[in-house]
């Protein structure tokens, strides 16, 4: 597996928000680091699409999606230094993958399968769709949200790994979060 693509190992419980977009990964992540005194990790995606969407007027196009894999584990490694008992991570590589696969028909990519397949993450958090849905120049699913909802479950139940169904307002969220925390 390349370098680039290889999860910092370390002693650190490290929990990830999946799901589909406008459901309140970005959110959680941060008030949860707020609250444990450590980091999260921020959508890589997020800021590399935005900057070839503001410089060329372009989307994600297959080729994008190993550079954003690789920044997306750089810039986790680079938190994991920081983070203190936590590392709250809002995204990992199975949802670039995920979102790869929804939107490129046929895509396939054996490099990023093998990453997965080697993250570690303690926790994966599945992301319902009952947050409002916030526009912006790259979220364009507003009307499939039940159906990117399916998908994503659909993605961590096909890789057999375990997770919760965070619904609700924010605060019934992160309570639920901070019981799992306490059981891992």
């Amino acid at each position: 597996m390349e370098k680039e693509l290889k999860q910092t190992q370390n002693q650190l419980t490290k929990v990830v928000f999946f799901g589909p977009e406008s459901t309140g990964k970005s959110t959680l992540a941060f008030h949860l680091a707020k609250a444990y005194n450590t980091e999260w990790v921020p959508e890589f995606a997020r800021a590399y699409l935005q900057e070839k969407y503001d410089n060329t007027q372009e989307v994600c196009a297959p080729v994008d999606i190993m550079p954003i894999a690789k920044g997306q584990i750089q810039l986790e490694n680079e938190k994991a230094q920081k983070a203190k008992d936590y590392l709250f991570c809002d995204t990992n590589v199975l949802q670039t993958l995920t979102y790869a696969k929804v939107y490129y028909e046929n895509f396939e990519n054996p490099i990023l399968d093998e990453c997965v397949d080697h993250l570690n993450y303690a926790h994966y958090f599945l992301t319902y769709i009952d947050t409002p849905w916030v526009p912006d120049d790259l979220r364009d699913k507003p009307r499939e949200r039940t159906k990117m909802f399916s998908i994503f479950e659909k993605a961590l139940l096909e890789r057999n790994i375990p997770y919760t169904i965070l619904k609700d307002s924010l605060d019934k969220r992160l309570k639920s979060v901070q019981t799992i925390l306490k059981t891992l």
